[in-house]
């Protein structure tokens, strides 16, 4: 594996991690406080700081996906070389899963501690306010959807340069605030992974449409941003080459 490959891997097994480790760790060991206080909305903004924060620290050297989900929208939007595809999402997954196994470590050396789901997403008698397998299907892949048109938008020419990072974690946040009664929030195959391993059988069972609902949302936002911004890069051409002639 070449150098400049083993970077990309080695920032996106990293950045999955953090968002991992952060954001279902705010769920699984801050969260069981209620007199901290930070409920559904604190979770919210741990996933999506985590983002934020690892777009600006390893975002330049990957492009920052953290999600098998996204990585296969950018691919279907022509921004994800085919090269780069498998490697991310086996870094992704490996990476949730040690990061699930990092927080489990730390969550069981409290006394007594009760793993329950382990921040894993559910649909039917495992979904929080307990959704059915059609409204938690239509849920992630809708907000997967989004996810990919707000990462596509903010990363396209004409978008503020160097801003990225904001609207995207805080799309992420605004997701979960949405859905986490719903899910518990997936719209990343490798976060929903890490965890259903640790919390037991019946969310593994659960994890196909955990990968199914996001891959698919995400890779028809990347195919409709493609033929959306299309014109806009024609556009952007000509008006390059006008002003090459004019010059």
């Amino acid at each position: 594996m070449r150098s400049d490959m083993i970077r990309r891997v080695v920032a996106e097994f990293f950045g999955t991690f953090w968002l991992v480790f952060g954001g279902c760790g705010a769920a699984v060991l801050s969260a069981a406080y209620p007199q901290l206080g930070i409920g559904f909305a604190g979770v919210a903004f741990a996933f999506g700081l985590t983002v934020l924060t690892m777009a600006y620290a390893v975002g330049h050297i990957s492009g920052g996906h953290f999600n098998p989900a996204v990585t296969l929208g950018l691919w279907a939007g022509g921004r994800c070389a085919n090269k780069h595809v498998l490697p991310y999402i086996v870094a992704q997954t490996v990476a949730a899963i040690a990061a699930a196994a990092t927080l489990w470590i730390i969550a069981s050396g409290k006394a007594g501690w009760v793993p329950g789901g382990f921040a894993s997403n559910g649909y039917g008698d495992l979904s929080p306010g307990k959704y059915g397998v059609a409204a938690c299907f239509l849920t992630e892949f809708l907000l997967t959807f989004f996810f990919l048109m707000i990462i596509i938008g903010s990363t396209s020419k004409g978008a503020a340069s160097g801003f990225a990072g904001i609207p995207i974690g805080l799309g992420l946040t605004l997701i979960h605030l949405v859905s986490i009664p719903v899910t518990n929030t997936s719209v990343n195959p490798a976060r929903s992974t890490g965890p259903a391993l640790f919390a037991g059988g019946p969310y593994v069972g659960q994890l196909w449409l955990f990968w199914l609902a996001p891959i698919a949302g995400a890779m028809l936002a990347g195919a409709l941003t493609r033929w959306m911004y299309e014109e806009t890069q024609i556009e952007e051409t000509v008006v390059v080459e006008e002003r090459r002639v004019t010059a």
